[in-house]
């Protein structure tokens, strides 16, 4: 059994407004998002983590959207790993392997959620993730290039990440215990020398971050639909 977290708690800093709500291809960025895990035949279950303040319009989208897997919405933490707590700590009993996914990563496919479910199946643990293909450089704090990052075998983390529960509320138990801040649960799993396997992603699931995220997002969901 999976039971997807959906991480919505943030406050859009960057943004100047709540990323989450704004509307792309005819639905709010997290419509797009939470109907990529209740169309997923592999996930049985959905706790949406955010803001207290807006249950209310999550609970309002779920019922226009018609959402038949949302398990339960419960209120964020002051950081992520807070809120990924918040998230575990709402689990169904009968979870077995929990996926972690961004809510503001409103591209993720139904597809890449089950490829990334089969491999942690196998494996334990394991995380959507592309390859880097960029010149990465090292600069000091006047911004000054002083050397070059070799990018092989280097991956840009993504979601979702998936994990058996027992493994992933372990890891949580560690980081929160030694207080220790992390961006991401692979990050977590480190912490207790877990086995993590990537599944490498070719396909754009970017994370909205900045307002022009938005319209690039739109044209990659206009352009999936014209193809079916």
């Amino acid at each position: 059994m999976l039971t997807a977290i959906i991480v919505a708690a943030g406050t859009s800093r960057r943004m100047g407004f709540d990323k989450l709500f704004a509307e792309i291809a005819g639905k709010p960025v997290i419509a797009h998002t939470v109907a990529a895990f209740d169309s997923a035949n592999v996930v049985t279950a959905i706790v949406i983590v955010a803001r207290a303040d807006r249950h209310r319009e999550i609970e309002k989208i779920a019922r226009e959207q018609n959402f038949k897997k949302i398990h339960a919405i419960v209120s964020g933490g002051e950081h992520r790993q807070d809120s990924v707590r918040a998230g575990l700590d709402r689990l169904p009993e009968n979870a077995r392997h929990v996926a972690v996914h961004d809510a503001a990563r409103p591209l993720v496919t139904p597809e890449q959620i089950e490829r990334v479910y089969q491999v942690a199946r196998e494996h334990g643990a394991a995380a959507l993730a592309a390859t880097v293909s960029d010149t990465l450089k090292r600069a000091d704090v006047d911004l000054v290039v002083n050397s070059s990052v070799d990018r092989h075998q280097l991956f840009a983390m993504q979601t979702p990440q998936i994990f058996e529960r027992k493994m992933v509320e372990e890891a949580y138990r560690v980081i929160l215990a030694d207080k220790v801040a992390v961006t991401d649960e692979v990050s977590a799993i480190e912490r207790i020398r877990g086995k993590v396997v990537l599944v490498p992603n070719e396909q754009a699931n970017f994370k909205i971050t900045y307002p022009g995220d938005l319209p690039m997002a739109e044209f990659v969901l206009n352009q999936r639909a014209k193809r079916g």
